[in-house]
């Protein structure tokens, strides 16, 4: 008995659907996405061999450099939280439109009763002025570094529900007294336990 024969026929997959849902995520993606900000200061951070992701939440980042230190709070939330309480801290009435603008700013080292002016610059006066900035002031008669800690510390426990770890990336050059001044500030707060920001050396052994 002859063998029925099968047509072949040219197979064809409609891709428009996948395109469509490709798009969408390429949209989304864009959307959300954060720029990276310039760090306002020049830090050659050490090496190191250990290996450590620092979380991208509920963090706050000192920076030391050439004397100064610059401060940076993780999350928009709590950053504007932290400058409602700093604001009613040294009596400074921050807009809501200032908070928001606040809230997308990187590391930051600016006096408190500067910090109306730095929010309203653009991005390059504001890198301009943090280049000529001598950074928070952190002196025992005008610690206003110690009050940004603790009130970005109180925002995330009030907001998160958790605690607030600290980093502290240090020039690899930077004075022995600078970075004993942070980490006298972190020890007043009972702030025992904080990393430091390095650079990898090579795997561990």
């Amino acid at each position: 008995m002859p063998r029925a024969k099968v047509q072949r026929k040219s197979t064809s997959i409609d891709m428009t659907a996948m395109c469509d849902v490709s798009f969408l995520l390429l949209t989304f993606f864009i959307l959300t996405a954060t720029a990276r900000q310039p760090d306002p200061l020049d830090v050659t951070i050490p090496s190191s061999t250990y290996k450590l992701k620092v979380p991208d939440l509920d963090m706050g980042i000192l920076s030391i450099g050439k004397g100064k230190v610059f401060y940076e709070i993780v999350g928009k939330d709590i950053k504007m939280a932290t400058l409602g309480k700093m604001g009613e801290k040294y009596n400074i009435n921050f807009t809501p439109e200032e908070k928001e603008r606040f809230g997308v700013i990187g590391a930051f080292g600016v006096p408190i009763q500067d910090m109306k002016n730095f929010i309203a610059m653009d991005g390059e006066k504001r890198k301009a002025f943090l280049a000529n900035s001598g950074g928070i002031p952190a002196d025992s008669t005008n610690n206003q570094l110690a009050e940004w800690v603790m009130q970005s510390r109180h925002s995330v426990a009030e907001l998160h529900s958790t605690q607030m770890r600290v980093s502290i990336k240090g020039d690899a050059q930077e004075e022995y007294p600078t970075v004993k001044k942070v980490v006298d500030i972190l020890q007043k707060q009972k702030v025992n336990k904080f990393s430091l920001i390095t650079s990898a050396e090579g795997d561990a052994q």
